[in-house]
Formats: structure tokens, sequence, C-alpha cells
């Protein structure tokens, strides 16, 4: 275990999971928060932004100001492709580690990387040095590697339902539907310029249809954990609230399970996992039941039909869907108690 303080740089510091992350590392005993860091607003102080942040902390600079040589941990809370350039450049240092909360490092094929993001990745030669790190899936991994790639908000809410099942053959992987509802937040600050659409604080909005990008994700960790190919169908939605996200899954269950089989393992499969709550069979659940907290709850229900169930997956995108889950990741990599700083 890292006995003393880890000196923190957070590149990124003024969007939402960016605020998210400085708030909950200024309440961690084990975090000692060395530079923040920005495009723009240079020399303001961070509590201009978010008023929660009771802690004097560095004020705002570029990160041309950062002595890396000082530095344990970075995260990067960037757009996508900004961090591969900063993380490639400063690999060098063997002491840091990064953890990255684009999507920069989470597909391990920098040919498929291209063909979802639309560019080239930069940074191709660093990939085998990094781990897609949904924290209850790689606790005896995540030591080992120095890039932790923080997982998409939609794929964590899916992927801590249906593993589990997958991996079992609990269930059949033919016509699997993900119907998923998330705050604004999910969009960053500039929301409002990527949906045009009208009356959009009033509105649920469709988005992403066919080929949303966390997509990728999904099919590179469902590839992983069966030899079958799982067919799905994803479709994302934005509602009308700051944060919060709920996925509804629709499965078809095997001749040989039953819905009973698979509340019992999942209930087994995260009996040791903190912050994933399975719920009475047949119980509604929503993102009331998770906002502001890191944990994800989830409810196994039967349908009208015998062999048909559906799964609800609620997590707070900004927490377990993003920040949260980041230092989760942080205090499994450092031999930290995985909840230190989060409940």
């Amino acid at each position: 275990m890292f006995k003393r303080k880890i000196n923190i740089a957070v590149i990124g510091a003024t969007g939402y999971v960016g605020l998210d992350l400085i708030y909950l590392l200024s309440q961690h005993p084990k975090a000692s928060i060395s530079y923040l860091c920005a495009r723009k607003n240079i020399g303001k102080s961070i509590q201009s932004f978010d008023s929660r942040i009771k802690k004097k902390l560095p004020r705002i600079s570029v990160i041309k100001n950062i002595l890396w040589k000082k530095i344990d941990l970075v995260f990067l809370s960037l757009p996508n492709r900004e961090a591969q350039k900063i993380i490639k450049k400063n690999i060098r240092y063997k002491h840091i580690r990064f953890i990255d909360l684009s999507a920069d490092f989470r597909l391990k094929e920098s040919n498929k990387y291209k063909n979802w993001y639309g560019a080239k990745h930069l940074a191709k030669n660093i990939i085998p040095h990094s781990l897609y790190s949904i924290s209850e899936f790689v606790k005896k991994d995540i030591k080992k590697f120095r890039i932790i790639a923080n997982p998409g908000c939609y794929p964590t809410s899916i992927q801590l339902a249906l593993i589990p099942l997958i991996r079992k053959k609990l269930i059949k992987l033919k016509n699997i539907t993900i119907d998923s509802k998330s705050g604004y937040s999910g969009a960053g600050k500039n929301f409002k310029k990527k949906f045009t659409h009208k009356n959009l604080d009033n509105s649920v909005i469709a988005y992403g249809i066919k080929k949303h990008r966390h997509m990728s994700e999904l099919d590179q960790e469902f590839d992983k954990n069966t030899k079958t190919k799982v067919e799905y169908i994803f479709n994302p939605h934005v509602v009308p609230t700051f944060r919060g996200l709920l996925s509804s899954i629709y499965l078809e269950i095997n001749n040989r399970s039953s819905v009973m089989k698979i509340y019992r393992e999942l209930k087994k499969f995260h009996k040791k996992n903190k912050f994933i709550k399975i719920e009475q069979l047949n119980k509604s659940i929503g993102t009331g039941d998770v906002i502001d907290s890191n944990f994800c709850k989830i409810s196994v229900c039967e349908t009208r039909k015998k062999n048909r169930v559906v799964i609800f997956s609620a997590i707070d995108n900004l927490l377990k869907g993003a920040s949260g889950q980041a230092v989760q990741n942080m205090n499994l990599a450092y031999g930290f108690k995985e909840t230190l700083g989060l409940l």
C-alpha cells in the first residue's frame, strides 16, 4: 500500500466531471492535490466554479507548469484525443500513473478507435500499458497498469448487470435490447451545442441511433467474456434532469435458467462489491436512489412472458459513471480501502 499521500494533478478541472472529481479528492485522506489545470480561467480559484469545495487548493494553471517529477498520479478529464497526447509525452516518467476519463485508452485496437472516433490514435504504442477498468472486474489486475482507462457511463451501468450473467451462460445472447436514459450533464457543459432540438429543457431526446460510440466498449468487453457473438440493440436518451442514468435491459433467459437464478447470480457475484446493490426481485428503482453517490443499484424484474426478463441498472453518470469510479480505481491501484473517500 502507498503509505504517504499521493501527489495529484487534475487536467480538465472545470468541467462537470472534473469538478466532481476535485470535490471527492479534496475530502480524500490519501490525496494531495498539487495542480488543477485547464485551458481557460487561469489563476482563478476552483471555488469560483464549485462552492461545495471548501478546502484551500491550488489555483487553476496551465499544464506546462506541472513539475512531473513531483507528481504520482494524473487524472485527465478531457475531450477525446487530448489525453493520448499528454500521456504519450509523459509516460517516460516511470513513477506516474494516469487515470483517463475520456475514451482514448478504452479500446485495445487502434484501428477500432479510428473507426468509432473518426481519427487516428496518436499513442497506439502505449495502448498495451492501459487497462479498461470497471472497478468491480479489475481488482486483481489494476495494480499492474500505469494507464487506467475509466469506462463510459452507459457501459458501466450495462456491464455491471450483464457480464456476470454472460459468464454463467444464464441468458440468451440474441435479441437483447438496451434502453438507457441519462441526465444532460453526460454531454458536458456545451450540451446545448450538441443538441439543437426544440424545447431542450423539457424534452426526452433519442440520439446516437445505430452507432453510439459506447457500443465499441460493449462490443469489446462482451467479446472478452464469451466466444458467442452478443447480438444487442442499444439506444441512449437524454432526459431533462442534470444527473443520473438508468439502463433498462430486456433479455431472454435460457431454458435451464430462471428469473430467480439470474437474481441469485447477481447477488452472489456482487456480494463483496461494496458499491453494487442488488434490490429485491421485481422492485422498481430510479436514478433518485443513487444520485450523488458511487453506488449502482440493480433490479431484476419479471415480465408478462415467462422467458423474458428486464433488468434495471441505475447509477449517477458523473460519479459511478465517471469521477467516483475514477477515485475507486485510484484506491484499488494504490492498495487503499476501496471505499476510501467515497462513503
